[in-house]
Parts: C-alpha cells; structure tokens; sequence
C-alpha cells in the first residue's frame, strides 16, 4: 500500500501555492499574504506559517533551498515546493473544490442559542453585527476596485465576490431577522426585568429521542481524506 497523502491544512495550501509561483524564504510569504490580503481567508500569524513550513519540509512536500542574510538581519532560510508538494497541493484543491465540508464556524451556534438573551439584547448585538458586516463588505468592495483598475487576472481575484456574495446574504438575512423579531413576528423568549432570570416557558419542541430526519451523506470517493 502507498503512503497515505498528508492532510494539508488552509495555510499549507496558501504556502504551497505562493511556493509553486517561485522559491521564496517564510518571511517573504508571510509579507505577501498580508499585501495580498490573504488573512481574510486564512488565520494568518508569523509564528503558525514558521510551524506550517517546517512541516512541510518534514513531509519533504517543501525542502530547504538556501540561506541568506541581509546585514544585521537573522538568517532566512529560502524554500522550493516538490514534486510531492505539488501533487498534494492539487489533490488537496481538487478535494476542498469537490466536497462542502462541515466548518462549524461559531455564529450559528450563537444563533441557534440566541433564545437565551432577552430581545433587545439580541437586537442590539446583531445591529452592531450589521454594521461590522457592512464595512467589510465595503473594504471588500475597494479591493475589487482596485483589482480593476489595476487590471489584475480575474481569477487572481475571485474569492472577492464569492466573499461578497456570501457577505451579501448574510447581511440580508440578518434584516429581515431583525425586523421580524423588532416588531413582534418572531416569537421571543421573556425574561424577568429584575433578576434577569428566564420566565417559565414551554419546553423545546424537538426531543432528545425524536430529531428531525436528515437525508443521508453522499459517501466520498475511494482514498479521498477526511
């Protein structure tokens, strides 16, 4: 049997993707992610892109070019992407572009637990949410600007408006959410105005034994990762 394919995290991919266009030392890599606006994407820290590419080397999907230093600066150790490197950045491509993972990002746990807030609490708190929303939809509608005028390659550039567009229907859904919950459509929990304590209410409609069916997960294929 051959040895199984390493499982590449967000950030190895982005490594190895700026190592397919040239050989180039981490902080070089850890530079242009930020000018590209990478960290929109990915969880980019100086000392997690160090840790990344040194795993990579121990997987040898990355190795170890040379040394330079520029006068009083510490060494920098410049890296080339393999062959291996380049298959499993492919692989891993193909995989994240053919499966929708479950990513549990944490606001819909707090969505779905709301409940447990008084009302204007949680018009308040989704209210700010909006206007978060809003700035980065606009900061990412100046990049998209920019990459016009710059006549920057489309596909340099199209998780900007796959990022709008999701950006987009978020903050459509939360208005209508809070409109419906301002002005008395959505039924809310009651809570005590003095101790801050719930009011008796009835219990959760869907019981431990009796969730909801969902269809079942479409299997993948042989040797695709987890």
């Amino acid at each position: 049997m051959g040895q199984a394919r390493p499982t590449l995290t967000a950030l190895a991919v982005s490594v190895l993707a700026l190592l397919e266009e040239r050989p180039m030392h981490p902080y070089e890599m850890f530079q242009l992610l930020l000018r590209r606006n990478e960290d929109l994407i990915v969880k980019l820290r100086p000392g997690s892109l160090y840790h990344t590419v040194a795993r990579l080397a121990d997987q040898e999907l990355v190795r170890a070019e040379g040394v330079d230093r520029e006068g009083n600066r510490p060494e920098r150790t410049t890296y080339r992407i393999t062959a291996s490197g380049r298959d499993a950045l492919r692989a891993r491509l193909a995989e994240i572009l053919r499966y929708p993972a479950r990513e549990y990002p944490l606001f819909p746990v707090a969505l779905s637990e709301a409940h447990n807030l008084p009302k204007e609490d949680v018009l308040g708190l989704v209210r700010e949410r909006v206007a978060h929303l809003e700035r980065d939809l606009a900061d990412l509608d100046t990049m998209s600007d920019w990459a016009r005028t710059h006549e920057v390659e489309r596909r340099y550039w199209i998780v900007l408006p796959y990022l709008r567009a999701t950006l987009s229907a978020e903050l459509g859904w939360l208005t209508g959410f809070l409109d419906e919950l301002a002005c008395g459509a959505l039924a809310w929990e009651e809570f005590d105005p003095r101790t801050g304590a719930r009011l008796a209410g009835p219990e959760h409609p869907w019981a431990e034994d009796d969730p909801p069916e969902r269809p079942p997960v479409p299997r993948r294929s042989a040797g695709a990762a987890p």
